[in-house]
């Protein structure tokens, strides 16, 4: 987005504020899809990294996943049909998956994190009468998933749980991963266990669903990134699999965080120590950068001038004769201006937030250019994450609004600000 949209939203609306640019967030997973659409390969919205983009992403992705309740009735107020949904997560309970599988008869992909989840949904589908598609997730070492032997002895016991209809694997191993060869070694690993169910068991794994996990480059120093470069190489590592059925790719950060803004305005500066500290009125609460670390890395900053309150120069002030020029005139007066204008000071200011805590630091010795209170802080790639993972309701500080830009829409106010002070209280 550019310096004038967001002055045009700042003349409307106050800080802080989330700004998801919906045409940047439309381009990017066009771009991304292209790549794969190459190699046949489907994409799946981990809708975690941004619920509010989860309508905007509809017409872009084939399936979105679901870790909750209430991500599912985000997806039923958005109209999503239950055929685009693979409802995930750990923490699965029987009214959640009863209402589900009873209300859709069936449909829509489930995952199986456990040997009790495998029970529970085939007693669930058992008592509605239908059959149920699942997807076996096998852990990277961590509480997710289910180890390599038991997904194996899942697909081995298959034919004692005719409800039951296993048609493949899930695997996620964790975000940002900056090594190709991590990627490789996981394909190699997978491609393994599908060639051994076929070899041992007969069974054919029809689907895969791999997050890859890809690296998003948040902070200046990191390398820029090459989108298509670093997708056609991970469709060369697909590519050399024996693995012949369907791939979707499930991927949440790499989506949304390019489209993501948070404004925060300078609300005090004062000097400690010969340190500048900048108060904004956000802070850590509502803006995380993964793989921050205390606050040293440099993120992506726009930095929008607030307007000088005209009463503070002189009601008879003369620019020209202020700077010395007296009558000058044309040329001579266009010179003197440029000679006598105030050179423009570069200061590294520590970037804090509104809560009461001292690790409430954004980014420290960010270098500003003539900044000052009233001024505007335009944090950017911040669509992934950020909007729900903070710890927004510390210190009840209220909710920032949410807004959506786009060049068709406008700017569309689609959460309000929010008091936090009713949820934090016994009163209620």
């Amino acid at each position: 987005m550019k310096q004038q949209e967001f002055e045009l939203i700042l003349k409307e609306y106050q800080t802080p504020a989330y700004v998801f640019d919906l045409d940047a967030l439309t381009r990017r997973v066009q771009r991304i899809s292209a790549c794969l659409k190459k190699a046949g390969i489907d994409l799946c919205y981990a809708m975690k990294a941004n619920p509010f983009l989860t309508g905007a992403l509809e017409p872009l992705v084939e399936r979105f996943e679901v870790c909750s309740p209430g991500e599912f009735r985000i997806c039923e107020k958005e109209g999503l049909p239950m055929e685009r949904l693979v409802i995930s997560g750990v923490n699965k309970e029987r009214k959640d998956i009863s209402r589900m599988i009873e209300r859709e008869q069936g449909r829509g992909m489930f995952t199986v994190e456990s040997m009790q989840h495998f029970r529970l949904l085939s007693e669930c589908a058992r008592q509605a009468k239908v059959k149920l598609n699942l997807l076996v997730r096998i852990t990277s070492g961590n509480q997710f998933g289910v180890d390599y032997e038991l997904a194996k002895q899942m697909f081995r016991e298959r034919e004692s749980y005719p409800e039951l209809s296993l048609q493949g694997i899930q695997y996620y191993s964790g975000t940002q991963k900056k090594k190709l060869s991590a990627l490789e070694q996981e394909l190699k690993m997978l491609d393994g266990f599908c060639r051994e169910v076929q070899e041992d068991l007969g069974v054919t794994v029809s689907e895969l669903e791999y997050g890859p996990g890809l690296f998003v480059p948040y902070f200046q120093s990191e390398p820029k990134e090459h989108l298509e470069e670093l997708l056609e190489e991970l469709m060369q590592m697909i590519g050399r699999m024996d693995f012949s059925g369907k791939i979707t790719l499930e991927m949440g950060r790499f989506l949304a965080a390019e489209c993501g803004n948070y404004l925060t305005r300078i609300v005090d500066r004062k000097e400690n120590g010969g340190q500048i500290y900048g108060i904004v009125d956000g802070g850590i609460h509502q803006l995380n950068y993964f793989g921050q670390t205390m606050a040293m890395k440099l993120p992506f900053v726009q930095h929008i001038s607030a307007e000088r309150d005209a009463a503070d120069a002189p009601a008879d002030a003369d620019p020209a004769q202020t700077c010395g020029y007296g009558e000058k005139e044309g040329a001579d007066a266009s010179n003197a201006e440029q000679e006598c204008a105030p050179a423009k000071r570069e200061e590294k200011w520590n970037i804090c937030g509104s809560l009461c805590t001292t690790a409430d630091v954004i980014v420290k010795q960010y270098p500003l250019t003539d900044a000052q209170v009233g001024d505007v802080l335009v944090f950017q790639r911040t669509g992934a994450y950020s909007v729900t993972e903070g710890i927004s309701l510390f210190l009840s500080r209220d909710l920032p609004k949410v807004l959506f830009y786009s060049q068709k829409g406008g700017i569309r106010l689609v959460r309000d600000r929010l008091e936090t002070d009713s949820i934090n209280s016994a009163g209620g």
